[in-house]
């Protein structure tokens, strides 16, 4: 058996994630940001600065992170389809539990409103003259 054939094989479907440095650097990158953005928010010299490095500082992480997604994905070949279904499931479960997130954000809004036209008889909403 070649070892190039060695190298490709796999006895399950699943995609095991190499150890990548990314996640640090990129958590390191957003504290900076956040930092320069509270400095800049307080007026301290350099905070825009800070701000501005570490924004650069995310975007480049973002690009060599997924560029490695995408180098495992089509390279590599290491997203089988057990793995594509998987990311796939795993994006539509996120929308949807923004969806119930914000639903339940308005209506606890729009409850909020109705109630407290009914208790202290002042309508948010809507004032006659």
């Amino acid at each position: 058996m070649d070892s190039n054939n060695v190298i490709n094989f796999q006895k399950h479907p699943f995609h095991l994630v190499d150890p990548s440095p990314w996640p640090l650097l990129t958590s390191i990158a957003a504290l900076v940001m956040t930092s320069g953005g509270v400095m800049w928010f307080h007026n301290y010299s350099g905070g825009g600065y800070t701000l501005f490095f570490g924004f650069l500082f995310v975007l480049g992480n973002m690009y060599v992170w997924w560029r490695d997604i995408v180098r495992e994905g089509t390279f590599e070949g290491q997203h089988t389809n057990m793995v594509q279904l998987g990311l796939r499931m795993g994006m539509i479960l996120f929308i949807v539990s923004e969806v119930m997130f914000f639903f339940a954000f308005f209506l606890g809004i729009f409850s909020w409103s109705v109630s407290s036209c009914a208790r202290n008889r002042v309508c948010m909403a809507s004032k006659r003259y």
